[in-house]
């Protein structure tokens, strides 16, 4: 039988579409399954991590009113250009041309040239990146279990005696991830994505709660107009006050970043008939992901500046802004780690998948390490880990090396912050702008050509100089650094 026979397209009002029977869709992949709320749920896992747990230090910085106002700008860019992105999913008709199933398809099918080797470099360095720093914040959340349990019985005031080292938890957290690196692909991990996106929801509640406990043990709201204050004493200086505010304005747009893995996400949704399109149900996926991310980091950042004021910690749970009830804390960073699981793989899969097609296509096809000897291993009727030799090694070690830089470096969260701001602009800005501006070739001069050329420009603004406040951050952190110290 011929591939067009086993795929048994039938054509409604026009189109071509796949039977129900096929167990390929028409460009001869396994079947999509995705929907709009299994979309969501990978895109929420993404995008919210432990770091809206900082927020509330990000809004100490910039006060009362720029704080919430740029969280809602933010929300607003990054949902204007996902939408740009996923209008290029597909070229050409929107119900049967090409799809783009990754980003560097997109950027290869509208751009071309250098800028696809340029976005495959920023893209594979982003996954990297944020791997590392996800090993890390597990790690942390892990410590501050034990932490918690301690400061419970030794008292508050034990910071030295409750203190420790989170590197060997990142052993243990790097071991969780060479069997969840299995899951054969993003289709199947809708699960893991679902119950991360609950854990992520839940911790942002807790901390939410406990704010809200604290603002009224406080007998009222804390915090000021412009945040933290110049002048002596407990302020900061001018330059200070300036270099904050770039890492607080830089922090809450790369906490939205999810630009990177989006058309990896869009590519599990399942094809709709006419008149709706996959783009349809990706947009709508987008806009529950992001209000839902802009709801739950305005309430994080807002009540936790409303409890602390200027003296916001840099994390709400594990910087110990809050002591008791210790059994609640632990809930809340054991959800963290749950999370932060589902984060790592939703980022690795796209690498992952890079690999493992370049090998079956062109290093080795039809070898015995690929498919031939692969075996599956099914959890109940939703996990499914897929085991084969070349999978099990090259993931491992993917692995494994993500988890020795995240020991080496456990500063890594402001190299990764390093690599978030040099390729926020061109992945989550640039990209999606010239990719639609050439697929819908708007006119050079127009004004929506003018206002997306400006939009890019402003967004370049913010990232170069979130840049220039991480290189800070990196410099700083090397000077009181010991890579081989494993008790502090």
């Amino acid at each position: 039988m011929s591939l067009a026979a086993d795929l048994a397209a039938v054509e409604r009002g026009g189109h071509m579409v796949p039977s129900k029977a096929a167990g390929v869709d028409g460009d001869g992949e396994p079947r999509r399954t995705g929907t709009m709320w299994t979309a969501s749920a990978h895109i929420i896992t993404a995008v919210i991590g432990s770091g809206v747990l900082s927020l509330a230090w990000g809004v100490a910085q910039l006060g009362w009113v720029a704080g919430p106002a740029v969280m809602l700008l933010f929300g607003a860019v990054i949902y204007c250009c996902s939408v740009l992105l996923v209008e290029c999913y597909r070229t050409g008709d929107p119900y049967t041309g090409q799809r783009n199933r990754t980003y560097m398809d997109a950027v290869r099918a509208n751009l071309g040239g250098t800028k696809v080797r340029l976005c495959g470099v920023l893209q594979f360095a982003n996954f990297f990146g944020v791997c590392v720093g996800i090993t890390i914040a597990s790690s942390i959340s892990m410590l501050a279990i034990k932490r918690a349990g301690c400061f419970h019985v030794r008292g508050h005031d034990q910071r030295e005696a409750c203190g420790g080292s989170s590197r060997p938890y990142m052993v243990v957290y790097g071991a969780l991830q060479v069997v969840f690196s299995q899951i054969p692909n993003l289709h199947k991990m809708w699960w893991l994505s679902t119950l991360a996106s609950a854990m992520s929801l839940s911790y942002s509640a807790i901390g939410i709660a406990l704010g809200v406990a604290q603002i009224v043990a406080n007998g009222g709201i804390r915090g000021t107009i412009t945040g933290v204050f110049v002048g002596a004493g407990a302020g900061v200086t001018s330059m200070q006050k300036v270099w904050r505010s770039f890492q607080a304005f830089g922090n809450i747009a790369f906490a939205y970043g999810f630009s990177f893995i989006l058309l990896e996400i869009h590519d599990t949704v399942k094809p709709v008939a006419p008149p709706s399109t996959e783009t349809k149900v990706m947009r709508k996926a987008v806009a529950v992901s992001v209000a839902t991310t802009t709801a739950v980091y305005l309430m994080c950042g807002c009540v936790g500046y409303a409890a602390f004021g200027n003296d916001s910690p840099d994390n709400l749970l594990t910087g110990f802004g809050f002591f008791e009830p210790f059994w609640l804390l632990d809930l809340a960073n054991a959800g963290v780690v749950v999370h932060l699981v589902g984060t790592y793989q939703v980022v690795a899969q796209p690498v992952f998948a890079f690999l493992d097609g370049r090998a079956a296509a062109g290093a080795w096809p039809g070898s015995a390490a690929l498919g031939k000897r692969r075996r599956v291993l099914r959890v109940g009727s939703l996990a499914e880990i897929e085991v084969s030799p070349f999978r099990l090694a090259w993931r491992t070690a993917f692995v494994c090396v993500t988890t020795a830089a995240s020991t080496l470096l456990p500063f890594f969260g402001s190299m990764v912050g390093l690599i978030g701001a040099a390729s926020f602009w061109p992945l989550t800005v640039y990209f999606p702008v010239e990719m639609y501006i050439a697929q819908r070739r708007v006119p050079r001069g127009s004004a929506q050509w003018l206002s997306l050329q400006a939009l890019s420009a402003g967004c370049l603004v913010v990232s170069v100089a979130a840049s220039a406040g991480s290189i800070a951050g990196v410099v700083e952190a090397f000077k009181a650094h010991n890579p081989f110290c494993w008790t502090c």
